[in-house]
């Protein structure tokens, strides 16, 4: 199937993507208006014989069986016989979801309504800053989300902490008060080893400072147990099934600390957004399909013209978190060697993805995307509005930068533009030496993602969205997309040198680099 997808990249070389729109109906031709956004992919190489071929490739991989097995509760994480279920999570009203014979639903709105309950006692207390203390899904959502919500935060203000370096939880210690302070340790097996060194710390601190940790503390965790050890009572302890992976836990109870911002009306609204891109997702033909076509058009891009890496770049100062939230999402899930039976992947896996929000972008890292030498697809997302009305004229600045740079990757400036542009103030060797560095090279593909306002519902919705856009391009690939057997090794390792580090344990056996940056260390403690 690649092999047709790369005589269509044959065929297309050297086509400029901005003489496609010689046609009138390009623009509607290649967009998708769906569940309240509209997806434009135009301004790529895709051709209608380009889509036919990705969709036929869909297809021959199984995607709709695929997407049925997961909505069903079949066990598609096969390397570890679980379930994929976050959508159970956003099925607010739906119909039954079985796993092993048995409808999670029930436990799925008693969760919630559990969630709903201690979160709208927290903001009814005296409670003024909640601290998330979290890694990797436990973090990065929450912390994406909360600040991508901020004008509907109206509870208790709420602060993250991720990293076990000092400074992290330092920082957002400092000018807190004990007293109003409400901590949340989120760790399903409650022993991540961040996690836990920075609630022993938060628990030290809350001494220090005369304070009793009764009541103090809230449990993400799946075990109850170790949570109660640590003085967590049952109560104050919400637990989530191994059907729900991390990087995909925002819509249960990783996510309590938006529902203390937001409340749990705005948090509903958050996953019906999410509900609402899953019925399109599973209702809507591929060739209508938003996820599907996000997700054809970044395979395009990378296993077949072979673009390594992807700009996701939004114009929303608020979404400044999101492509962090992405780099997991995406590189987490589908950053494998293997396929599901075991076998090395003949092909590149899953792209480098990074991004800031614009117009910040264009003041650091613009230059490389329009003159560098290598190809970087872009994904622009953009709210029609704002939430300031006073400040419309910035909103209008803003999208009117974010139309512009699509435009300008498409176009580009030809070498006689640019000696139009320098004509009246070079001459000779030095004009053509000028215009030469004006020169933008164009034909560089993107895609805008346009929303009306980025309010929770649509929030829930992007978020889905690039979800299923990860689970498409998995299946594709033959890849399991939701296990994370990458990040183990290091974990091992950094458990042997923790005590090589402190000086109780010697370097014998590492490698020669180890030892001696270790003594280096030792050295200038």
């Amino acid at each position: 199937m690649w092999e047709d997808l790369k005589r269509h990249a044959d065929r297309i070389d050297g086509r400029r993507i901005e003489g496609l729109f010689e046609n009138d109906k390009r623009a509607t031709e290649f967009s998708l208006d769906a569940v309240g956004m509209l997806f434009d992919y135009s301004k790529t190489q895709l051709d209608g014989d380009i889509r036919e071929a990705l969709i036929d490739v869909a297809k021959q991989a199984g995607v709709e069986a695929r997407r049925d097995e997961m909505f069903s509760g079949a066990k598609i994480n096969e390397t570890e016989g679980r379930a994929v279920l976050h959508t159970a999570l956003r099925n607010l009203d739906g119909g039954p979801v079985m796993v092993d014979g048995d409808d999670v639903m029930p436990g799925v709105l008693d969760t919630l309504k559990r969630m709903e309950a201690l979160a709208t006692e927290i903001r009814a207390s005296n409670v003024t800053d909640v601290v998330n203390i979290g890694i990797g899904g436990s973090d990065l959502g929450p912390a994406m989300a909360y600040l991508a919500l901020s004008p509907y935060a109206d509870g208790p203000r709420c602060h993250f902490v991720s990293n076990v370096d000092g400074a992290d939880i330092a920082d957002v210690l400092t000018g807190l008060d004990p007293e109003t302070t409400l901590f949340i340790v989120a760790s399903k097996t409650f022993t991540t080893i961040e996690t836990m060194t920075n609630a022993r710390t938060a628990k030290a601190w809350l001494s220090d400072k005369g304070v009793s940790s009764d009541g103090r503390f809230v449990a993400l965790s799946s075990n109850k147990e170790k949570a109660g050890e640590w003085g967590i009572p049952e109560a104050r302890v919400l637990g989530f099934e191994d059907w729900v992976g991390g990087r995909y836990s925002m819509w249960g109870p990783i996510g309590l600390s938006l529902m203390i911002a937001i409340g749990p009306d705005g948090f509903r609204a958050f996953l019906r957004g999410g509900q609402e891109m899953d019925r399109h997702f599973r209702a809507a033909e591929l060739h209508e399909n938003m996820p599907v076509l996000l997700a054809l058009v970044g395979m395009w891009h990378n296993q077949v013209l072979g673009h390594a890496t992807r700009a996701v770049l939004p114009y929303d100062n608020r979404l400044s978190r999101l492509a962090a939230y992405l780099q997991q999402l995406e590189m987490e899930s589908n950053g494998k060697g293997v396929s599901m039976d075991g076998a090395d992947l003949p092909f590149n896996s899953g792209p480098v993805v990074w991004g800031e929000p614009g117009t910040n972008g264009q003041h650091a890292f613009y230059q490389l995307i329009h003159q560098g030498t290598r190809v970087i697809p872009c994904e622009f997302m953009v709210a029609a509005r704002g939430h300031e009305p006073e400040l419309r004229h910035h909103h209008e600045l803003l999208i009117a930068n974010c139309l512009a740079q699509s435009e300008a990757l498409m176009r580009g400036r030809t070498l006689d533009e640019a000696r139009e542009k320098v004509a009246g103030t070079f001459e000779g060797d030095e004009l053509e030496r000028q215009a030469k560095h004006r020169v933008f090279p164009g034909n560089r593909p993107s895609t805008t993602l346009i929303y009306p306002l980025l309010d929770p519902e649509t929030l829930g919705k992007i978020i889905a969205l690039y979800e299923h856009r990860v689970f498409v391009e998995g299946v594709i690939l033959g890849i399991n997309s939701y296990d994370q057997w990458g990040v183990e090794l290091g974990k091992e390792l950094a458990s042997s040198l923790g005590p090589v580090v402190s000086g109780e344990a010697s370097a014998d056996g590492k490698d020669g680099s180890t030892k001696q940056l270790v003594d280096y260390v030792l050295k200038n403690r």
